[in-house]
């Protein structure tokens, strides 16, 4: 197991810079994620820190040492690919012990590897298979079977999960966060799909446009964004966010948005006036008796939670919001229903920064 840092990492092709004098470090066995939109440069650190690309400027840092100048195969580094990337040719205990044979590795040694790997993961029956007669999923927990051979000081995952159906990625979500829960090792794992960031990191990493915006546990960032982007990137269904400007008035402080009085819990900073974003999670909005007054456009039932799709304000001024309950509500479309917010739970960010208002 190994620390990793990465210190001011910039890069570039020809002129244009993709990543901007990043940095953060990620402890000895924790389990990071590089989370953000296709093209923050998630996927590019990865392979920086991998050895598949070189970095323009800044130092990458494993278990002390900077590794700039290291081969990939010199870096005691391994990486599962989205592709899978198995030798068709060869069987499922050859694929797994591949890396250690070009080692000149033991020969006792490679088969002790791969048949504690097969038992960790389950494929002692699988290994004199090939590629060919495997599942998606089977050859995933190949490669990170092949992966586990190795017993590297960090492992790297690079979006391994999305050539799976739906049902399986939550499968392997759970395979992974257990195998490192086992092993133990330092691990950085990359995803545009914030549910699989959220359910199997100790730290998130939130990249957009090639920087940090954020960085925090699942909950640090679910509870407190700390700016818009964040805020509408972390948590599914995302949350509702409008346009708005603070308020004083006897009730204390609010938002008056949409034609309505939005509460707000405890904000210190901004003044009477200000434009500012006003959020809230799905989840964090009740249908009530009287409140703001919304009407219902889709109703979607899912078993435990029903979604509705609402519309907010009026006069050209309209938003439409999402609320998710637990209950299972009479509401059909087009009818009028009153929403409740508890303001200990409400959003509030400034109109032209987007940064949090504490």
């Amino acid at each position: 197991m190994a620390a990793v840092s990465f210190r001011n990492i910039q890069k570039a092709y020809g002129k244009v810079a993709v990543i901007h004098g990043l940095g953060f470090d990620i402890a000895d066995g924790e389990f990071v994620v590089l989370v953000g939109p296709s093209g923050c440069g998630k996927s590019t650190l990865l392979r920086m820190l991998a050895g598949l690309e070189e970095i323009t400027g800044g130092e990458i840092v494993i278990d002390g040492k900077v590794v700039n100048e290291l081969e990939s195969k010199d870096r005691d580094i391994a990486m599962v690919f989205q592709s899978y990337a198995l030798y068709p040719h060869m069987t499922v205990r050859e694929n797994m012990g591949f890396s250690l044979r070009l080692r000149r590795a033991d020969a006792k040694l490679t088969a002790e590897r791969v048949d504690n790997a097969a038992r960790i993961l389950n494929l002692d029956a699988l290994l004199e298979r090939y590629p060919r007669e495997l599942s998606g999923g089977q050859r995933q927990r190949v490669a990170m079977g092949r992966a586990i051979v190795r017993d590297p000081k960090v492992f790297l995952f690079d979006e391994p999960l999305s050539n799976l159906d739906a049902k399986l990625r939550v499968a392997m979500r759970a395979e992974i966060k257990a195998l490192h829960q086992r092993l133990k090792t330092t691990t950085v794992y990359v995803t545009h799909d914030q549910i699989e960031a959220m359910t199997m990191a100790d730290r998130i990493v939130v990249m957009h446009d090639g920087i940090v915006e954020q960085i925090g546990t699942p909950l640090e960032l679910f509870d407190r964004p700390g700016n818009l982007f964040v805020a509408q990137f972390i948590g599914s269904p995302a949350m509702n966010v409008f346009p708005g400007k603070l308020i004083d008035d006897a009730e204390g402080r609010g938002v008056e948005a949409l034609g309505a009085r939005w509460p707000v819990n405890g904000l210190r900073a901004g003044s009477a006036g200000q434009p500012v974003h006003y959020g809230v999670r799905p989840g964090d909005i009740e249908l009530a008796a009287h409140g703001v007054p919304a009407k219902v456009i889709v109703v979607e039932p899912t078993g435990a939670e029903t979604e509705l799709l609402l519309q907010v304000g009026s006069n050209g001024n309209e938003q439409k919001l999402t609320l998710v309950t637990h209950g299972r509500p009479t509401a059909q479309p087009d009818d009028v229903v009153h929403l409740a917010i508890d303001g200990a739970k409400a959003h509030v960010f400034d109109g032209a920064g987007g940064q949090r208002l504490a």
